[in-house]
């Protein structure tokens, strides 16, 4: 089935999209290029990328827009380089959070197969602008979608569409920083926030088989979840007397999903070991809590951060994924369902990740 002339898409037209006001509306697509690829969408995961960019809490987003990064469906179109061949018609593929970069050979970012840091052409799966044609890109609550093939990635046959959709951009932000900074075997992993990004940290450092993975959170409402998920220990920051003391010097790295302005970060750091780090990928609106020099120099622990995946990152981690049997915790509604289904989410109300399903494309799966 060839592409039609405009996609379809769920719209936003101000900030109060975040409470439910999109509308399903036409769009033109990107102008075609050798190296893009049309993408018929089954599945889309909400992100908590989409709800900041729907109310503009990272800048002013530029309207109208379509979210969505967590997207999976079948190429209905190819464009004639090689990077778009190296598909065929009826693939089923994935678009995360990253649909350009400059790929250019001076480059040492994307020669590098970190793409996601390019300083020169990211260009985000929705509200990022293309130099070449000044075309604002369009997301994944809609119908299609085109895009580079070079940030497409293949599904493995072993992983269910709705499984792989909330992995493109929640999944790759927590296996990423795990995998970079040695989980595995005889590694103590704390996982800050259980929530749709922490939830898959659990899974994921389980499934790497870190000695001891530790779920952290305010409350302990979630603590059955937590072991469910495969957490070895649960600490509940606002319900526990000097938790950071009696978990002291317990871990080697901490994850951070959570994306408060007011989180208790010297007290995390406290749970290092000497040379421990501490990765944020959570992005709150505002800025990190000030923290003592003494917190990091004592025992020479470290701070950083961690952005998406590559492409060849999403496909290992897919592939892991397809290897291990994860099974992420998700819902899936009706793309119908959208506007009820961000408000929902802001709400705190998915467990833990929604799923945004195009009806028409469920025979085909």
């Amino acid at each position: 089935m060839p592409s039609p002339e405009n996609f379809h898409g769920w719209l936003a037209h101000s900030p109060t999209a975040a409470r439910g006001a999109m509308r399903w509306s036409p769009f033109p697509p990107k102008p075609f290029s050798p190296t893009d690829i049309d993408i018929k969408i089954s599945h889309c995961g909400i992100c908590g990328t989409d709800i900041h960019t729907l109310r503009s809490g990272w800048g002013t987003t530029h309207y109208p827009t379509c979210v969505g990064h967590e997207i999976v469906g079948h190429v209905v179109t190819l464009g004639s380089s090689p990077s778009a061949q190296r598909f065929r018609i009826g693939d089923r593929v994935g678009v995360g959070a990253q649909a350009s970069s400059c790929l250019r050979d001076d480059c040492e970012e994307c020669m590098g197969g970190m793409e996601q840091h390019c300083g020169r052409g990211f260009v985000g799966t929705y509200n990022g602008r293309y130099k070449e044609s000044g075309y604002w890109s369009m997301g994944g609550y809609a119908d299609y979608i085109r895009v580079p093939a070079h940030f497409a990635v293949r599904i493995p046959e072993g992983l269910a569409s709705a499984y792989a959709a909330p992995m493109l951009c929640g999944g790759i932000t927590v296996y990423t920083p795990l995998r970079n900074n040695g989980a595995g075997p005889g590694k103590k992993v704390g996982i800050v926030g259980l929530g749709g990004l922490g939830h898959f940290g659990v899974l994921f450092a389980k499934a790497m088989g870190c000695e001891k993975v530790v779920a952290i959170s305010r409350r302990r409402n979630k603590a059955r979840d937590a072991e469910a998920l495969g957490a070895d220990v649960y600490i509940a920051t606002s319900e526990e007397d000097k938790w950071e003391r009696t978990h002291a010097r317990s871990l080697d790295l901490i994850v951070s999903t959570v994306s408060s302005p007011d989180m208790p970060l010297s007290s995390y750091l406290r749970l290092l070991r000497t040379n421990g780090s501490f990765i944020q990928v959570g992005a709150p609106e505002g800025d990190l809590p000030p923290i003592a020099a003494f917190a990091l120099i004592a025992k020479g622990c470290k701070i950083g951060g961690s952005q998406i995946g590559s492409p060849k990152d999403i496909e290992e981690m897919l592939q892991f994924a397809a290897e291990k049997g994860i099974k992420p915790w998700i819902q899936q509604l009706s793309m119908k369902e959208a506007n009820q289904a961000v408000v929902d989410f802001e709400e705190g109300k998915a467990r833990y990740r929604y799923v945004l399903v195009n009806e028409d494309e469920q025979s085909k799966l």
